[in-house]
C-alpha cells in the first residue's frame, strides 16, 4: 500500500511583495507602495442560555364545582405570591385553567408557566413550592433557552473576536519581516457557523434524568466565524515599538 498523502498545507497569511514589471518586460525589484499582507483568522465562542421556563401543574376533583375551583385557586394564589416575593415580575407568569365535568365530579386543572432570567432565583422558588405544596403540585424540569437578543450578541461577539484575531495574526507576520502593519484594506466574513443551544421553543425538551448543569450545558449555544482580511504594510517597524 502506498503511504497516505500528507494533508495540504494551509496558508493563513501572505505578504504581497510581487515584483513590478518594467516597461520593456523585464522584472524589477518589489515596489514598496501598495504592499499588502493577506491574512485569514477565526474565532469560536459559546453562550450559556439566558432564560429558563418552568411549568407547574396542579388540579383538583370534587363533587362540588366550587370546592374544586377553590382548592386550585388557593394554590395558584400561593404560587404567584411566592414568586413575586422572590422578584419574579408579574409579566413573567402565565396561568392556564381548564374546568370540566368528569363522571359525577367536577375537575379543575391549571398550569403555571414561569420565565426566569436568574437561575438561582428559579431554584429558590421551586424548592419553596416543593417544600410547602408537596405532591399537590407537579413541577416539570426547567427548559433552558436563548432569547433572540442573546443569540444576536453571540454572533456579533464572535465576528468582532475573529477580526481581532486576524489583525493580531497580521501584526505577527509583519513583525516577523520587520514591517509595520497599516490600515485594513479589506475585511471579509468567509464563513459563520452556529450549533447547539435551544432557541425559545416548547419542542426542545431534555430527558428527565439530566441534572441541572447538564441541561444548561446541553442548551449552550456555539458560534464560529472565519475572516479574510487584507492590510496595508506601512514599511519598516519602528525600533522603539519593537522594544514595547
Amino acid at each position: 500500500m502506498a503511504p497516505p498523502e500528507p494533508p495540504p498545507s494551509r496558508v493563513f497569511a501572505e505578504l504581497d511583495l510581487a515584483p513590478s514589471p518594467s516597461p520593456d518586460g523585464r522584472v524589477g525589484p518589489p515596489v514598496l507602495p501598495g504592499r499588502e499582507v493577506h491574512v485569514s483568522g477565526s474565532a469560536e465562542l459559546s453562550a450559556l442560555p439566558d432564560r429558563a421556563r418552568v411549568s407547574l401543574r396542579l388540579g383538583s376533583r370534587k363533587e362540588a364545582a366550587a370546592a374544586a375551583r377553590s382548592s386550585v385557586s388557593r394554590r395558584l394564589q400561593y404560587i404567584a405570591h411566592s414568586a413575586r416575593q422572590r422578584g419574579v415580575p408579574e409579566e413573567n407568569m402565565t396561568v392556564t385553567e381548564d374546568f370540566s365535568r368528569v363522571e359525577n365530579a367536577y375537575q379543575m386543572e391549571a398550569e403555571v408557566c414561569i420565565i426566569f432570567s436568574d437561575f438561582g432565583q428559579m431554584q429558590n422558588v421551586c424548592n419553596l413550592l416543593i417544600e410547602k405544596l408537596g405532591t399537590s403540585v407537579t413541577i416539570n424540569p426547567p427548559h433552558f433557552y436563548h432569547t433572540p437578543e442573546a443569540i444576536d450578541t453571540l454572533r456579533r461577539q464572535v465576528c468582532v473576536t475573529a477580526v481581532g484575531n486576524t489583525r493580531r495574526k497580521a501584526q505577527e507576520v509583519c513583525r516577523l519581516f520587520g514591517q509595520a502593519l497599516g490600515k485594513p484594506l479589506l475585511i471579509k466574513e468567509e464563513e459563520t457557523k452556529e450549533w447547539g443551544g435551544h432557541i425559545d421553543s416548547h419542542l426542545s425538551q431534555s430527558a428527565d434524568s439530566l441534572t441541572l448543569q447538564e441541561r444548561i450545558q446541553n442548551a449552550t449555544a456555539y458560534a464560529s466565524c472565519r475572516i479574510f482580511a487584507v492590510f496595508e504594510i506601512k514599511g519598516k517597524e519602528n525600533r522603539r515599538n519593537k522594544l514595547l
